[in-house]
């Protein structure tokens, strides 16, 4: 593994020592976060089932990492202490499934591509609900987060977020974006989710041509978070939050960019990138104690039944 490091400013490094001290007296981190230092005999890399075509990555407070299938919305689990795993939820046709979050409640929020986001017992792999989101064609539900008492999932070929209640019945809310907002036609807009660390709005990442941005989940309003030390974030795909660092894996660079936000979250400074050789187009990361582990698409490989597939970790 290799970790570029960008020199912040002595304001950003006190910036970022006040934050985590915010984070620990209130409790806004991510729950995982705090956790000890995981043991050096846990590995490192794991395999997945050959032909999975893994997309999105899920832990929550437990060492398990959940994974999701782009050929027929299978999820997989693997124990992060011993690298072993099994199939959770066989999938079937007509299913994908691309982003994942897992909620503190055992649900697990599934994006599913064409038009439709699900939740999944987190135990058994059952669908609990399936929800509608959007027509079946001209969408692509790509990511979620969760924030508040929703969940909230991106479409990376329409300028809308979508909102569906966390543990109980309710509408779906659609969430139209606005302000800076150019949606780009016959390419992939808005992608990663998470919520910016005050909760109040959420920052996408804008895949093509490699922009973020902070929306307001009231309005819809989407405004630019100006990039210091970055030209760009092109490629970006899953996004991960830890207080005011923000992680960028941009997928088909083979590498995570990483950005210290401002306390208002219209700024972030790149203070470092993370490559490592085991990585082959990565998607997205979700974090357990003081690691990152991410999914190897390899989009740039054959996809086939016979094509293998990793799971790898970088320390944090």
């Amino acid at each position: 593994m290799n970790r570029n490091h960008v020199h912040p400013s002595r304001r950003a490094l006190l910036g970022g020592a006040a934050l985590a001290a915010f984070t620990a007296a209130t409790g806004t981190g991510t729950a995982n976060a705090a956790a000890t230092t995981a043991p050096a005999t846990w590995p490192t890399e794991f395999p997945l089932p050959d032909g999975f075509l893994p997309e999105g990555i899920a832990i929550g407070r437990k060492p398990y990492a959940y994974t999701g299938s782009r050929a027929n919305g299978a999820l997989h689990r693997t124990d992060l202490r011993t690298g072993k795993g099994g199939i959770l939820f066989a999938g079937g046709t007509g299913l994908v499934a691309v982003g994942l979050k897992l909620d503190h409640d055992g649900l697990l929020y599934v994006a599913g591509n064409t038009g439709v986001a699900r939740t999944h017992d987190s135990r058994t792999g059952e669908i609990v609900t399936t929800y509608r989101l959007t027509e079946a064609t001209g969408h692509f539900i790509n990511d979620v987060t969760l924030l508040g008492d929703r969940a909230w999932f991106t479409d990376s070929r329409a300028a809308a977020l979508y909102a569906v209640p966390r543990g109980r019945s309710g509408a779906v809310r659609t969430l139209p974006l606005t302000g800076d907002w150019v949606q780009l036609p016959d390419v992939n807009n808005a992608n990663g989710v998470v919520g910016t660390p005050d909760g109040r709005a959420l920052i996408v990442v804008k895949s093509t041509p490699g922009e973020l941005y902070k929306v307001d989940i009231r309005t819809g309003h989407a405004t630019r978070i100006t990039l210091v030390g970055a030209t760009d974030v092109v490629n970006g795909d899953g996004l991960h939050r830890t207080g005011r660092t923000l992680y960028v894996v941009q997928n088909r660079l083979n590498r995570i960019s990483v950005f210290h936000l401002d306390a208002r979250s219209t700024t972030a400074t790149l203070t470092g990138t993370i490559t490592d050789p085991r990585f082959d187009v990565p998607t997205t990361a979700a974090r357990y104690a003081n690691r990152l582990y991410l999914v190897n698409a390899r989009f740039t490989s054959p996809q086939t039944p016979e094509t293998t597939f990793t799971g790898v970790a970088v320390p944090l």
